[in-house]
């Protein structure tokens, strides 16, 4: 009970509902449940709470009125039903929040809008502007347009990176079960977890895959979500969105859902971008003089210590950087492309100008640029 009392000094939340809490089973929108969710945001946000919400429900509110029974199975299908949805949604939560004399304002987001830095940054300033302006961003996946996000996103991860890029104290991500059972409750037994300070494979095994034939993340996405943000050095609450004020009561530090504990230093926005954000384009692997100049001694990854170069890869793309074991130990910005790596590794900084006839730095990866994975944990040691 210890940790649950530390939300209560939250500044800055992020709450993601999904769609079978914002949807009726014949396919309408919810809105006896959206209400009660709206009403809670409301009492937080006058309560000085910044609040920012990411919704689901585009899809699933378009099927509704297109009289769809089953997900699309197309992409150009689940792009339409999105694009008649989020109207809708939209149009309930101005009038709900309005009611409370609450302005909110609606972002749709696409992947390379995180992984992209300068639109990374524009995000972020657009967002802080508007908190700081007592709007509440509404936040969903742009899934109109955004075709490889349809197939192979879900909104679980993209709340955990809205965390993630505004540095949110805490994550509630709400869904139709109570939080991590040990055993998929659906399939009867288990026991619900309501605490975790680490995420182990077993746990992701249990988790099994996607909740329902409406939406798109099950249990596991929400555990991916809960790491990124564990990692960042923060809170993730998942817990079951009809409760009876179950926001609130998250927010008074009772015992509901399953609270997921920060797994490593509160780590900068920068770093947290490197780590968790962009998608690695290669991989590093070093020996064991480099691995302990890293984790022991925090220094930079230089030529001499790399023994291998895997993938394709341009200077300013993300690297894993691995151990003789392959085990993943830092990630970071290459400051040489592969090609230039493959033929550099193993020399002296002092030689690297001899070989390409040129030398940008002395540094494969700069210390500045890196994120190590020390223990399983993130950091910016």
């Amino acid at each position: 009970m210890e940790y649950r009392r530390d939300l209560k000094s939250s500044r800055r939340i992020v709450i993601k509902v999904g769609t079978n809490i914002l949807r009726e089973e014949d396919g309408k929108v919810n809105l006896a449940n959206i209400e009660k969710l709206v009403e809670q945001m409301a009492v937080l946000s006058k309560g000085g709470l910044e609040v920012i919400f990411v919704t689901s429900g585009a899809i699933g509110a378009g099927m509704g009125v297109l009289g769809l029974k089953e997900r699309p199975i197309t992409i150009a299908l689940k792009q339409a039903a999105a694009a008649v949805g989020q109207s809708r949604l939209m149009q309930a939560y101005e009038e709900l929040f309005a009611a409370h004399g609450i302005i909110v304002a609606q972002i749709l987001l696409t992947g390379d809008d995180f992984n992209d830095r300068k639109r990374y940054l524009n995000s972020r300033n657009a967002l802080t502007t508007l908190l700081d302006l007592g709007v509440i961003p509404i936040i969903n996946e742009n899934d109109t347009v955004a075709v490889e996000e349809i197939k192979l996103g879900d909104n679980d991860n993209l709340s955990a990176q809205v965390a993630c890029l505004m540095d949110a104290d805490l994550l509630v991500i709400l869904t139709d079960i109570d939080g991590f059972y040990t055993v998929d409750p659906r399939h009867g037994g288990g026991e619900l977890v309501k605490t975790v300070a680490e995420i182990t494979p077993q746990m992701e095994e249990a988790a099994g895959g996607s909740g329902t034939h409406v939406g798109t993340g099950g249990m596991y996405a929400k555990l991916q979500a809960a790491k990124m943000v564990s990692g960042s050095g923060e809170y993730t609450v998942v817990a079951n969105g009809a409760v009876e004020d179950v926001i609130l009561r998250i927010m008074e530090g009772e015992e509901i859902g399953t609270l997921f504990l920060p797994s490593g230093d509160r780590m900068s926005s920068r770093k947290r971008w490197i780590a968790f954000t962009l998608k690695p384009q290669g991989t590093l692997k070093v020996d064991d003089g480099a691995r302990e100049a890293l984790l022991r001694r925090g220094k930079s990854l230089l030529s001499i210590g790399i023994t291998e170069a895997q993938g394709e890869f341009e200077i300013g793309d993300a690297v894993r950087i691995v151990d003789k074991s392959f085990a993943e130990i830092a990630r970071g910005l290459a400051s040489y492309s592969s090609d230039e790596v493959r033929k550099i590794i193993g020399l002296r900084a002092k030689d690297i100008e001899a070989v390409l006839g040129y030398k940008y730095c002395d540094e494969v990866v700069h210390r500045d640029n890196m994120v190590l994975f020390y223990d399983k944990r993130p950091s910016d040691r």
